[in-house]
């Protein structure tokens, strides 16, 4: 019978022959440890974050940057830094009691009785804070004497009908 030597499968990257010590497998394809990195920022993959498309292997941030959804919210892929300083938050008007700054914006007003009991506008669901059954703005959901940030914990009825915090209330009713 004569000898035949064993076939070694050849890694896709670089071609040569895959022995048993060094091999990595992904999308039933054998590389050598040192080939087995994405194929866009060379960053060495590991079985828990390698993504194979089409023969070429990433790292799952870069396989969603490249092959991911695409648009608001995706953009940029997963893991991705962004260069924005935040210019589109800074407002011209100082907001009382708080460091973050708001975009300045025109608020549509509503018929008298419906808005927000604050400024008068509409209030649309996604921006919508309820309290003592009226809807409020996120920004106009603030104490009425110190206008500090207020949520469901420390939000109280004066009254005046107006919110306020736990701390301002008990003040105006000693």
């Amino acid at each position: 019978m004569p000898f035949k030597p064993v076939e070694h499968p050849k890694c896709p990257k670089c071609g040569k022959s895959v022995y048993a010590a060094e091999e990595r497998v992904a999308g039933g394809l054998k590389w050598h440890k040192m080939c087995f990195k994405c194929g866009l920022c060379s960053k060495l993959l590991d079985s828990t974050n390698c993504s194979e498309h089409e023969g070429e292997l990433f790292c799952k941030v870069c396989h969603a940057r490249k092959f991911g959804p695409k648009g608001y919210g995706f953009g940029g892929g997963a893991g991705c830094l962004s260069m924005d300083q935040g210019e589109h938050l800074k407002s011209t008007e100082g907001n009382r009691g708080s460091n973050a700054m708001l975009e300045s914006r025109a608020i549509a007003k509503a018929p008298e009785g419906e808005g927000c009991p604050r400024c008068g506008g509409y209030v649309y669901a996604a921006e919508q804070m309820l309290a003592r059954g009226r809807q409020w703005h996120k920004e106009c959901f603030k104490c009425g004497a110190c206008s500090k940030r207020l949520d469901s914990v420390n939000c109280c009825e004066g009254p005046d009908k107006d919110i306020y915090c736990k701390a301002t209330l008990l003040l105006v009713q000693r």
